[in-house]
């Protein structure tokens, strides 16, 4: 009985955290991701914008944002904990290098549309 009665929680917690994911929002890229990038982003983070000259990102295009910085990626699919895109609109990095930089913190439904976009696998969708 204690055999059946551990399979049956298993099988509870395992249940409910499918009913978590298939019941989540699936972010779209282009329709809220792109919107959120371009309002607080673009200025700096595209070719002959400072943050662009500093660190090489390029933020202007999926593929762009996903090959990173010169430095290395900044979107890590799947990882909101060490994703340094997450880090610096979180304000987890450095005061000096929060993003946007030297500007207001992003609104925290638009830091919460691209953590959920990077933890649901950052799709170009």
């Amino acid at each position: 009985m204690k055999r059946f009665s551990g399979l049956a929680a298993i099988g509870v917690v395992l249940a409910g955290g499918l009913l978590t994911a298939c019941g989540q929002h699936e972010v779209s890229y282009k329709q809220e991701v792109v919107p959120i990038l371009k309002a607080n982003c673009f200025e700096c983070h595209t070719p002959g914008g400072i943050g662009y000259e500093k660190s090489k990102l390029d933020m202007s295009s999926y593929d762009t944002l996903m090959k990173g910085t010169q430095y290395g990626p900044v979107v890590k699919p799947g990882d909101t904990l060490t994703s340094v895109l997450v880090m610096l609109i979180e304000n987890r990095a450095d005061e000096s290098i929060h993003m946007p930089y030297q500007r207001n913190l992003l609104a925290q439904k638009n830091v919460e549309t691209i953590k959920t976009w990077v933890a649901q696998g950052a799709k170009n969708n």
